[in-house]
């Protein structure tokens, strides 16, 4: 990761500190495991790392372990790939207000789904979905959306089960006027209630009538949801979840090459068949690019519907379980120490040497003076 000049570009203090993790991390700033062979007397060191969400190294567990937490989850049902974008013209006022719009984008989404299924001229039952917020695009290019995998089945009222099959359930274009409808409706009482707030290419909204012509042009702009994908079971949608949970605006096996000027990435041209292409960026605007999608503090990026709710989810699943007659997916790292969940996943013993294969003794924990 290259570093920002500070001349030209100031982040926010979120963006700074995901910035410094992801500088200092697996470097000994924040402490080293050091464990010493029992049998050859060979040391090892562990540099730590630093956990944040928006690093590039930290994700593979969180991620294997997150997935492994939903096979409880998941039903011998289909499953559907469905995606909410909104247009570009929105793009500069999300920016701009990126927990409120965000958040607003699951408020519709949410709606919609839930409108469309419980209506009995499409399903007329209650489902569970999951929603994972992406901001950017194959070039780090802002680009905000929701992924959500969406169960395709659930309860009706009387608590009986009903799906369609593999056939997807609900048709694109009612979808797509529903989720602009709800969308903007709540973007204009956040403007109605002065709750917005307008900078850099967004300062001209500022102006009442700019702002009006711009959900006009909204409404009369077509919006693309689109599905993606039937499941045929329950581990393919479990594998499905884990290239999108944990995801990051890029990761480290997408750089090519880097200097003291440029960085040279690869990206997808959707333009020519999706193929793979170089793109070169100048290292200040690559490091903007990134941290532009850093989420604000706090914010949840991954959220649970319907009866995949986590207050209810627990009754609602056994119930759907057993009307199915499909069995119980357990967890396997479910309360496991990390050496157990690092030998399960990948193979690694941490405990036998790898000089000579004997016993390594308890690590201990070394704490640098300075962080």
């Amino acid at each position: 990761m290259v570093t920002p000049n500070p001349q030209k570009y100031t982040p926010s203090p979120e963006q700074a500190k995901v910035a410094r993790n992801i500088i200092n991390c697996k470097t000994g700033a924040y402490g080293a495991n050091v464990s010493i062979c029992e049998d050859c007397g060979t040391v090892h060191i562990h540099y730590n790392s630093c956990r944040n969400r928006c690093c590039p190294m930290c994700q593979a567990v969180p991620k294997e372990k997150w997935m492994d937490a939903r096979r409880e989850d998941v039903l011998d049902a289909p499953y559907f790939h469905l995606v909410f974008t909104v247009p570009d013209l929105l793009n500069p006022v999300i920016c701009s207000n990126q927990k409120l719009l965000y958040d607003t984008l699951y408020h519709a989404a949410s709606a919609t789904i839930r409108e469309l299924t419980e209506d009995s001229e499409h399903l007329g039952a209650k489902v569970g979905y999951i929603f994972i917020l992406h901001t950017w695009g194959s070039e780090m290019n802002f680009h905000p959306h929701i992924h959500a995998i969406l169960l395709g089945g659930g309860l009706t009222p009387d608590n009986h089960w009903k799906d369609n099959g593999e056939n997807f359930f609900l048709p694109i274009q009612v979808i797509s006027k529903v989720f602009r409808g709800k969308y903007l409706e709540e973007l204009k009482k956040l403007w109605e209630e002065d709750k917005l707030v307008f900078h850099g290419t967004a300062e001209k909204f500022r102006n009442h009538y700019a702002f009006k012509e711009l959900l006009d042009a909204c409404y009369g702009t077509e919006w693309v949801p689109y599905c993606k994908k039937t499941f045929h079971d329950a581990r393919s949608v479990i594998k499905y979840l884990g290239k999108y949970t944990h995801r990051i605006a890029i990761s480290n096996h997408r750089i090519i090459r880097m200097d003291e000027e440029t960085v040279t990435f690869s990206v997808k041209d959707y333009r020519n068949e999706g193929r793979w292409k170089e793109l070169t960026l100048p290292r200040v605007e690559f490091v903007r690019r990134f941290l532009m999608h850093v989420p604000p503090k706090g914010f949840v990026r991954i959220r649970h519907y319907g009866l995949l709710c986590s207050r209810t989810k627990n009754k609602k699943l056994t119930l759907c379980r057993n009307l199915l007659g499909c069995k119980k997916y357990l967890s396997r790292l479910k309360n496991k120490e990390m050496p157990e969940v690092l030998e399960l996943l990948y193979g690694i013993n941490i405990c036998v040497c790898k000089v000579c294969g004997g016993r390594m003794g308890k690590p201990q924990l070394k704490i640098p003076q300075r962080c």
